[in-house]
């Protein structure tokens, strides 16, 4: 199966930055560059069905910031750092060190 990847230098940055603005999928990158390495697509949870996990996971590779793998039935994803630095020096770092925000409580 053949997924669409498309090369970065064709990815508008503002995309780029759309797929970092989600919670979800900035805790996917976080993950991804904490580990270094490629991992299963299912080992993603995050309190989240599957279904809609899928899509993160799509709207990350289509902005050009994952690589996926389809090994039969499982999918491996890894994080493009490489190539996300040498295209956007930085921007990783600072999107990868910024804080992450405290959920409001109420009252």
């Amino acid at each position: 199966m053949e997924l669409h990847e498309p090369e970065l230098r064709d990815v508008p940055v503002t995309a780029v930055l759309a797929a970092l603005a989600d919670d979800v999928r900035l805790q996917i990158v976080r993950a991804l560059a904490e580990g270094g390495g490629e991992y299963a697509c299912g080992t993603f949870e995050f309190g989240i069905s599957k279904a809609t996990r899928s899509h993160h996971l799509k709207v990350l590779r289509e902005a050009g910031l994952t690589r996926t793998r389809v090994a039969g039935t499982t999918r491996f994803v890894r994080l493009r750092r490489d190539e996300l630095d040498r295209l956007y020096p930085g921007l990783l770092d600072a999107v990868l060190t910024a804080p992450t925000p405290t959920p409001p409580t109420r009252d």
